[in-house]
C-alpha cells in the first residue's frame, strides 16, 4: 500500500497538491484518491472501483485508443492557449465559473482556447455554480465560440432541465450523475444531452456501464484526477463503451508536476492507448508521501473500509 502525494502545474479544484493511494491486487494495480473534503460514505465507491481494478479487472475492451480532450483550467488566456498548443488534442475543456473571477475572464479564456484549436471542438465546464438566470445569460456570451457543450452549469438537475429548454448549447451532467441519490432523475427530467461518467466516484467500470445503458445518452468518459494508475480505469470504460462518439475527459496526467508510472498515459495525436499500467520503483519513492501524510490517508482508509464492510 503506498500513498502517494504530488504537486499541480496550476490550481484546480482549490488544490496545488494531489493525493492517494496505490496497490496491487491479482488483476493488477489500483488508485483509491478521493478528495479529501469528501465524507467517508462519498468514499465507498471509489473503494469499490479500486477493488475492481486490483482484484476483479476490467471487461475486454471493443477499441484499442480512445480519444481525449486537454483540460483548461481557470488560468489566464495566454497559459490556455499554451495548454491547448502543446496538448497534440483536437478537443479542449476549459473551466469557467472560478470563484473570484468574472464572466470577462472566462470569454478571454475560452476565446483563447478557440483560437489555439482552430476548427477543434471547445466546451466548458462550471461545476454546477451558475443559476439558471446566469448560466442562460452567460452562455448567450459564450456560445459563439461554437461550444460543443456546457458541463454542468447548474448543481440541481431540475436546474439544468430548466436551463437546457432556454439554450441552444447541449447540456452535459456530471454531478447530477455521480453524486446523486437518483441518477435516473437526469433522463427522466430530460435534463442533458450527454453523460459524463468518472469511474473512481461511481464505483468502477461495470458501474459506470451499468448506468450508461440505463440513461441511454451518449457518455464522456472523465478522470477525477489520478495518476495513470487511476486514469486506466477510465480509459478501460472508455474502451469498453458500445459507442464513443465524443473525446473523453482522460488526458489530466500532464497537469502533475510528477507520475508514478514511467510511461504514463499521456495523449499522442489526440488518443490514449487502452493498457494497465506498472508503478515504477524509483518515481513512486519520490512521489511518496511523509510520514504524518500517510498515516491520515491510512487512517482514513480504514474507516472506510469499516463503513464499506457495513
Amino acid at each position: 500500500m503506498i500513498t502517494y502525494s504530488i504537486g499541480l502545474k496550476n490550481r484546480f479544484r482549490g488544490i496545488t497538491v494531489r493525493e492517494g493511494m496505490l496497490f496491487e491486487g491479482p488483476a493488477g494495480w489500483a488508485e483509491w484518491s478521493p478528495f479529501l473534503d469528501y465524507d467517508d460514505a462519498t468514499c465507498v465507491p471509489w473503494l469499490q472501483a479500486a477493488r475492481e481494478a486490483a482484484v476483479d479487472g476490467w471487461p475486454v475492451p471493443v477499441r484499442t485508443a480512445v480519444p481525449v480532450n486537454c483540460t483548461v483550467p481557470a488560468v489566464g488566456p495566454e497559459r490556455a492557449a499554451e495548454i491547448v498548443r502543446g496538448s497534440g488534442c483536437g478537443t479542449a475543456k476549459v473551466k469557467v465559473a472560478e470563484p473570484g473571477q468574472t464572466l470577462n475572464d472566462d470569454l478571454a479564456r475560452v476565446e483563447a482556447v478557440r483560437d489555439a484549436i482552430g476548427s477543434g471542438q471547445v466546451r466548458i465546464d462550471a461545476n454546477g455554480a451558475w443559476s439558471v438566470d446566469d448560466a442562460v445569460t452567460n452562455l448567450r456570451q459564450l456560445a459563439r465560440f461554437d461550444l460543443e457543450y456546457v458541463e454542468q452549469p447548474c448543481a440541481a438537475v431540475e436546474d439544468l432541465a430548466a436551463v437546457r429548454r432556454r439554450t441552444d448549447v447541449p447540456i452535459a451532467a456530471d454531478e447530477s450523475i455521480r453524486r446523486a441519490e437518483d441518477p435516473m432523475l437526469v433522463k427522466k427530467l430530460e435534463a442533458a444531452d450527454v453523460a459524463v461518467l468518472k469511474v473512481q466516484p461511481i464505483g468502477g467500470v461495470r458501474a459506470c456501464l451499468e448506468i450508461a445503458e440505463q440513461i441511454g445518452l451518449p457518455v464522456v468518459v472523465s478522470s477525477a484526477l489520478e495518476t495513470s494508475v487511476g486514469i486506466a480505469a477510465g480509459v478501460a470504460l472508455a474502451a469498453a463503451l458500445p459507442e464513443l462518439p465524443y473525446a473523453c475527459g482522460l488526458a489530466t496526467v500532464s497537469m502533475f508536476t510528477g507520475e508514478v508510472v514511467a510511461d504514463p498515459l499521456l495523449p499522442v495525436d489526440g488518443f490514449l492507448p487502452v493498457k494497465r499500467v506498472q508503478p515504477d520503483t524509483a518515481l513512486v519513492n519520490a512521489a511518496r508521501a511523509d510520514v504524518a501524510r500517510t498515516a491520515v490517508w491510512e487512517e482514513r482508509l480504514s474507516r472506510v473500509q469499516k463503513r464499506s464492510a457495513g
